[in-house]
């Protein structure tokens, strides 16, 4: 088996890239930083003997995400891991309406392009995986995170809908969604976010993913809590647990 995960160069997208690793599947890992991607390949391939191609791209550009299809189109990829994101925190009017753009480019648009063009090529074949990475963010409004958030619910609603559209062809292709709660990578830092609630790590989380995706879940959650938030979260109306969003997110610097 062969597996393209975007998004690989650092947390949740470079743990599952070595959990599949681990499982003996080559790979084809993509981020924006090549030095990174390198010392990834590097490692695996000594580790676990896997082959691994690097492929660097800005997937906030329409073009690339179309390249790299085209590019890995002769691989036959087996998984795709649809993993690279961003996020902007701070208030929406004070937020830079460029990183935010940009984050959208990749969340929305680089999401919805990979997930069409790889999917359209699983149900030719009817067989493959894909791992969507959303968020229990998705499920909420997200006060200080608000862009964040209504992208990862963009990613929930497209991969339920899909689900359901696959269910009734009777497809054999199977679609998972990943939904972590904070998870200890440096996304976090990087969005300048801290929650109330411990982060898990992100090996973890990673193996959890994949074991699940392999077992045909559709939504995926590492953690118990978080389940029960998203369950609780149901039954409450939508301003009250955008509330809640807000009290337990805050800057690190506040902290």
């Amino acid at each position: 088996m062969i597996a393209l995960v975007t998004g690989a160069s650092a947390g949740i997208g470079r743990d599952i890239a070595r959990s599949l690793a681990k499982h003996g599947i080559n790979l084809i890992i993509t981020a924006r930083r090549q030095d990174r991607l390198l010392e990834l390949k590097k490692e695996l391939t000594a580790e676990y003997g896997v082959r691994v191609k690097t492929i660097t791209a800005d997937l906030s550009s329409e073009r690339q995400c179309r390249e790299l299809h085209r590019r890995v189109q002769s691989c036959n990829i087996d998984i795709l891991v649809n993993n690279a994101g961003l996020g902007v925190f701070g208030n929406f009017t004070d937020t830079s309406l460029d990183r935010e753009l940009d984050m959208l480019d990749i969340n929305v648009r680089a999401f919805h392009i990979l997930f069409k063009l790889f999917l359209q090529d699983f149900v030719k074949r009817d067989s493959g995986y894909i791992l969507n990475s959303a968020s229990s963010a998705g499920f909420f409004p997200g006060p200080m995170f608000s862009s964040y958030y209504a992208s990862k619910a963009y990613t929930v609603r497209m991969t339920e809908a899909v689900l359901e559209e696959l269910r009734h062809k009777g497809s054999n292709v199977k679609v998972s969604m990943l939904c972590p709660g904070p998870v200890a990578t440096e996304f976090l830092d990087r969005a300048g976010v801290s929650f109330a609630m411990r982060p898990q790590s992100s090996e973890y989380v990673a193996e959890y993913a994949v074991r699940e995706m392999f077992g045909g879940a559709r939504f995926i959650c590492p953690s118990l809590p978080m389940k029960l938030g998203l369950a609780v979260c149901g039954f409450i109306p939508e301003m009250t647990a955008a509330v809640g969003a807000r009290l337990i997110q805050s800057r690190r610097e506040e902290l």
